[in-house]
């Protein structure tokens, strides 16, 4: 059964309507139907097939008005970098110990930063951090020597992406308390990162599909025309 709430917020988007994506960060706003200070998520279908190396499409963004959470981040890296992570603000720092957690089941953090060097002992995690989204990658910026410049930028609104099996791409852009003019903002800022990524290869339009929605409301159709510049 809908709620009132959710009952009054489907009568606000027109499920025929295509929406501008600066109509639509503010009709998100508008149509929340929850106490607390909801999620604004992007959902992107793309013209692309994940299963070709070339076409599954991964990357990260610094959103420029942050994502509005505090990510958890844990550093995996040898004793001389431990200092430099911490002071970095990262929440939890250390390898062996943390390795051992992980294995038994522990998976309660955001973000993954590790150095080159423990990659070899991490890779046995795939299984359980690959699923999670929270195995490190250089292409995300999470394998580097620099792991406080990399607990920064995680704090400070850098987010990962990647295509699923189905050509989509989902993430959290903000949440329905951050003025309109930021969610679109942060919006296209994901959106053109994306655009960079367009492999060669693929035929066809890339940007399907656009839509975006807050925990709980109804999805809100955005003109994918509206967000290409």
């Amino acid at each position: 059964m809908a709620t009132k709430k959710r009952k009054a917020a489907d009568t606000k988007v027109d499920k025929n309507k295509v929406y501008s994506l600066k109509e639509a960060s503010a009709l998100v706003k508008d149509i929340n139907c929850t106490k607390f200070d909801s999620s604004v998520d992007i959902h992107i279908r793309l013209g692309v097939d994940p299963k070709k190396a070339d076409q599954a499409i991964r990357g990260s963004v610094t959103l420029p008005h942050g994502t509005g959470k505090t990510k958890r981040v844990l550093v995996l890296c040898t004793p001389d970098k431990e200092a430099a992570a911490k002071e970095a603000g990262a929440d939890h720092v250390g390898l062996d110990e943390y390795i051992q957690k992980i294995e038994a089941g522990w998976t309660d953090i955001d973000v993954i930063v590790a150095t080159p060097a423990v990659m070899p002992k991490i890779g046995k995690l795939g299984k359980i951090l690959g699923p999670r989204n929270l195995m490190p990658n250089p292409k995300t910026g999470t394998v580097t020597n620099d792991v406080a410049a990399a607990v920064n930028e995680v704090k400070g609104g850098k987010i990962t992406f990647k295509v699923d099996k189905a050509g989509i791409i989902h993430a959290s852009i903000g949440r329905v308390s951050f003025a309109a003019d930021k969610i679109e903002q942060n919006s296209q800022e994901l959106i053109n990162a994306i655009i960079k990524l367009k492999p060669a290869t693929a035929k066809g339009t890339y940007l399907k599909g656009l839509a975006m929605a807050s925990t709980m409301s109804p999805s809100i159709t955005v003109d994918t025309k509206s967000v290409q510049n």
